[in-house]
């Protein structure tokens, strides 16, 4: 189900204009799209905060001003550098009859083998980018890896999708893996040091027997 989102319309288009629609407790935002032409608006903070944690990637029944309810995606949000808040948004309009690209949560499920040993997990990805009706869009995609063993990735090839979703990313791309307790990582390279030490030592005898003759 669409999460839906009422927007306003804005007219101030200023620096000064934009930071009084902050302080209200507003988003600026731009909607545009084949049936929408580009139309400035604003949105709710509250309600866009929601919205950007539950549903980022989804589609939005949003009432467009001038336009009625258009079925719509969040396309960029530009945040502030420190705070991290949302300054701007822009918003798509799309057609329901048409695949869009956009990106889905991955969801990692289950405890791997690899870790109950002592070894770390690691996550690459925690999102991956697919194409398909937005009507198929989901919400998250699962990725079982309770059987992961040390040593051990899972690929995008092993994501078990819908047939009608294509994913766009790499399918050798790694998503998690199991390193290597670390312990033994740091243990490993000590084992060659002695030789190494041996070998400098060595190589310094010859040149010193080299300058006596």
């Amino acid at each position: 189900m669409a999460a839906t989102l009422k927007a306003e319309a804005r007219t101030g288009r200023t620096k000064g204009d934009l930071n009084r629609l902050r302080a209200q407790g507003k988003v600026p935002g731009i909607v545009y799209g084949k049936k929408v032409t580009q139309t400035p608006i604003a949105i709710d903070q509250k309600e866009l905060f929601t919205l950007l944690k539950t549903n980022p990637n989804g589609i939005i029944e949003m009432d467009v001003p001038g336009f009625g309810k258009q079925p719509v995606m969040i396309n960029e949000v530009q945040r502030d550098v420190f705070t991290r808040q949302p300054l701007h948004v822009d918003f798509h309009q799309i057609n329901m009859d048409e695949p869009v690209t956009t990106t889905v949560r991955l969801e990692f499920i289950g405890d791997p083998v690899g870790v109950k040993a002592g070894g770390i997990l690691q996550i690459q990805h925690h999102e991956i980018e697919i194409r398909c009706l937005p009507q198929h869009i989901p919400s998250e995609v699962e990725v079982d890896i309770s059987g992961l063993d040390v040593g051990e990735n899972i690929l995008v090839s092993q994501l078990k999708l819908p047939a009608d979703v294509e994913v766009k990313a790499d399918e050798n791309d790694v998503l998690a893996t199991i390193l290597l307790p670390q312990k033994e990582a740091e243990e490993e390279p000590a084992a060659d040091e002695p030789a190494a030490k041996v070998e400098g030592a060595f190589e310094k005898e010859e040149e010193e027997a080299d300058k006596t003759l």
